[in-house]
């Protein structure tokens, strides 16, 4: 399969810049996946789609405010990193804006020494692997001197980094938000609780990875990032009941999705326990746990359209997208979500 078989002509008006004021209100597509039918209506009207006995699993990772602005020791020179993984305490793969100042032995300073960045090796795609060295703990030196890593699409400034956060994150780690959840209320998760829909908090910290572009002619030979997960004994058990006891498990987003399918025997059961995926799914794979999903609209040609298409075929995929354009939804992080049912 072809990578141009994922493209489709995304006018840039329909790129969404801002969140918008009530989280809920975004249009929401439906896709059923048997008939191809699609339907539109509005994401606080997600919860007429959900049964008794479903279960909603979250990603509950919270992005770091990642994207850190700083100087070459000895020289001052301005340098931009951005973390995208933690390799083990306190070494990062980062991403380094200009890359010809960082040179391995090189050290920067942040937040006038708060923070020293020394990079050690070269990585991937000609990102650097960056030691820091720092008093007190890394998490509260990033809330201080850290802005929130918005994708490069969106250009407008965020006023409130929260909007960039789901409203049930918690655990930190993520590059980039887990965008399906930011379709949800505090009161709109309620009221799911309250029809009889379980919900099952996962961890999965999302990596730029996700998102880099597919840059080989032919799909099977794209390499994804590995990117870091947790699954709970609790969580485990609502989705295996639920399996047992026929209820749908709808993923909300990619990120939940790659999760569950990961972590998965090959009977579709999941046990506790946390690792690396680098899991790629696109069409021709066989779901083990996933039946349903709730997705927001991909870049042309990206590994989440052809993991969609995976789950809800590609041709009527593609036409969805179609019809999406056509009906002027909003696009990426801060756009319209489907529901694949």
């Amino acid at each position: 399969m072809r990578t141009k078989d994922f493209y489709f002509d995304l006018p840039q008006e329909l790129i969404a810049q801002k969140p918008l004021d009530k989280r809920d209100q975004s249009r929401l597509m439906i896709l059923d996946k048997t008939t191809g039918e699609i339907t539109h209506t509005f994401f606080y009207n997600i919860i007429d789609f959900l049964k008794a006995g479903d279960c909603l699993v979250l990603n509950n990772t919270r992005v770091l405010p990642a994207r850190l602005i700083g100087e070459k020791e000895g020289t001052g020179g301005k340098i931009e990193f951005l973390l995208l993984k933690r390799i083990k305490l306190d070494t990062w793969e980062t991403l380094v804006k200009p890359g010809k100042k960082a040179k391995i032995g090189t050290t920067f300073n942040f937040g006038g020494g708060v923070l020293k960045g020394k990079v050690i090796a070269i990585g991937e795609e000609g990102s650097r692997i960056v030691e820091f060295d720092y008093d007190g703990i890394f998490e509260d030196i990033l809330d201080q001197l850290g802005k929130m890593p918005l994708p490069p699409y969106i250009t407008e400034t965020l006023e409130d980094n929260e909007r960039y956060q789901t409203v049930y994150s918690k655990n930190k780690g993520s590059a980039a938000a887990p965008t399906a959840g930011l379709h949800f209320t505090e009161e709109l998760l309620e009221q799911i609780e309250k029809k009889g829909v379980k919900i099952a908090y996962i961890t999965l910290h999302v990596g730029l990875g996700t998102f880099r572009p597919v840059k080989v002619e032919d799909i099977e030979s794209h390499k994804m990032h590995s990117e870091y997960y947790m699954i709970s004994e609790e969580a485990a058990k609502i989705i295996n009941e639920t399996k047992i006891q026929g209820g749908k498990v709808i993923a909300v987003g990619t990120t939940s999705c790659r999760t569950l399918e990961s972590a998965a025997n090959a009977t579709g059961e999941m046990k506790e326990g946390s690792g690396w995926t680098d899991i790629f799914i696109y069409p021709g794979y066989k779901f083990k746990v996933v039946d349903n999903l709730i997705t927001n609209f991909h870049l042309p040609e990206s590994t989440l359209i052809m993991l969609v298409s995976a789950l809800a075929e590609k041709n009527q995929t593609m036409h969805a997208y179609t019809t999406a354009v056509k009906e002027k939804y909003r696009f990426f992080s801060f756009g319209d979500a489907m529901f694949i049912k």
